[in-house]
């Protein structure tokens, strides 16, 4: 495999704490500097990962805490994000997807997280079953 497809691998775990949400933009930032993206491009993705943090932060483990794992790929100027918890999980995934629906008891959270991810990056899979977690991957490309 030559030097130019092999994939680069950015992987992190996050305390499920609303305050690393931050951390989890910025690093992916960073991260996809590499591959000379537009601003607009940056900010799309770091949108895409705020909403997809903070969803395993509120609705996978409901405030309580646990561990989200981050996992970024590059592979040419394809960007592969992986949003992962060992939350409650999703019963319903299409639903969950709906725009405007929530399971935010206090009402304040839009139901917008997933149309957002949709929005902004080409390609957005969810893998969740309850008491299980829930996988979010979400794919870019980048000056493409």
């Amino acid at each position: 495999m030559s030097e130019q497809n092999k994939p680069e691998i950015l992987k992190m775990e996050l305390e499920a704490l609303s305050k690393n949400e931050e951390f989890a933009r910025v690093a992916v930032a960073v991260f996809m500097t590499r591959l000379n993206p537009t601003l607009e491009e940056v900010d799309d993705v770091k949108t895409a990962v705020s909403e997809a943090v903070t969803n395993a932060v509120i609705h996978g483990y409901q405030g309580k805490g646990g561990s989200i794992y981050l996992e970024i790929t590059i592979c040419g100027q394809e960007m592969t994000v992986s949003v992962k918890d060992d939350g409650i999980g999703i019963p319903d995934i299409k639903k969950a997807m709906e725009p405007m629906y929530t399971t935010d008891p206090d009402g304040e959270r839009s139901g917008m997280g997933f149309s957002f991810m949709e929005a902004f990056m080409d390609q957005i899979e969810v893998n969740s079953a309850p008491g299980k977690g829930t996988a979010v991957t979400m794919k870019k490309k980048i000056n493409g």
